[in-house]
């Protein structure tokens, strides 16, 4: 076990170094910042203060080197646009991006699980029908159109729910959560619904072709002519043979909806890490770009390293050959 970890952290390693060098080079080769820094009718001495100052006039070799020295010293530069550190930039949009997502994917896994496997366990049935119809639905209709939808009936023609924002927040551990508040709740729900279905939809049709095969094994046959109850079956054997697939999947999903909620995160108005992205870009704001999808490198690693170990305590055998 311990040579896999090993192995596990040395493959992570590098592909942090190769990722931090594609990341770099490739924001820091696409447009200039001081057109968008400097006014057009500012004089050539301001210019040239404004390029020294942020260290623009530096060889790309030399600014790569000092920016890995930076970050591992916990400093990501000062943002552009907003003049303050990255970090402290992130800190405070990061807290609405990470309850966004998780409480999206986790209500699309308590949702999609168990709705999959009922439709692999009864494949012939109506409601199983359905819930295979539903899953297609989800997958085929675009999320921002979903998105506009929700707005429309719940936001303005029904007048439930707020149409964006954020709501209401409380401090757990000094950190801002909307999830702690009922005002709060009232503004996570469409964005978390909007994010959930695509993620809800794959939950269920992973769980159900998983549990079709499972049903048609031996193992469950055993299971059935040694009088095991239906319900533990399903809880016992199906659920932890089908769990290894669906593990991988919660991590990619977690991973990506973390990362890529922007689309949810501009039609919403949630004022997120995929809201502060797209401004970043729009202005070229370099040492966003540049921590932000360091961020999303290190956080695909680290559920990718995490999903292996759970891996390796699902399956024994990934331990003995470890």
């Amino acid at each position: 076990m311990a040579v896999f970890i090993l192995r596990r952290l040395g493959q992570a390693f590098m592909v942090l170094v190769v990722m931090s060098i594609l990341v770099f080079v490739g924001v820091y080769v696409i447009g200039n910042p001081v057109d968008v820094l400097i006014s057009p009718d500012a004089t050539q001495e301001i210019r040239q203060r404004v390029i020294e100052e942020y260290g623009l006039n530096q060889p790309l070799w030399k600014q790569y080197a000092d920016f890995v020295v930076n970050t591992l010293h916990g400093d990501f530069g000062r943002s552009f646009v907003y003049n303050m550190p990255v970090s402290e930039l992130i800190k405070q949009r990061l807290p609405a991006t990470l309850e966004l997502a998780v409480i999206a994917v986790l209500f699309a896994s308590m949702v999609g699980i168990p709705l999959g496997i009922y439709a692999g366990y009864r494949p012939d049935g109506f409601l199983s029908r359905l819930i295979m119809a539903g899953s297609i639905l989800g997958f085929s209709v675009p999320t921002f159109w979903i998105g506009l939808m929700l707005i429309m009936v719940f936001a303005v023609q029904l007048g439930w729910l707020p149409a964006g924002g954020r709501g209401q927040t409380r401090d757990l551990f000094g950190i801002p959560f909307s999830f702690l508040t009922w005002d709060g709740w009232k503004h996570l729900f469409l964005p978390v619904l909007n994010l959930a279905l695509f993620k809800m939809a794959m939950m269920c049709r992973l769980a159900a072709a998983g549990t079709r095969e499972i049903m048609t094994t031996d193992t469950i046959k055993f299971a059935r002519a040694a009088g095991i109850q239906e319900r533990t079956i399903l809880h016992r054997h199906v659920l932890k043979l089908i769990s290894i697939p669906l593990v991988t999947v919660f991590g990619l999903e977690l991973g990506s909806t973390l990362a890529f909620a922007l689309v949810t995160e501009t039609i919403f108005n949630w004022p997120g890490l995929g809201k502060l992205i797209v401004d970043s870009i729009a202005s070229l704001d370099r040492p966003v770009m540049v921590a932000y999808l360091m961020m999303v490198s290190v956080l695909f690693v680290v559920i990718n390293l995490c999903v292996d170990l759970t891996y390796a305590g699902l399956d024994p055998r990934l331990r003995h050959k470890g």
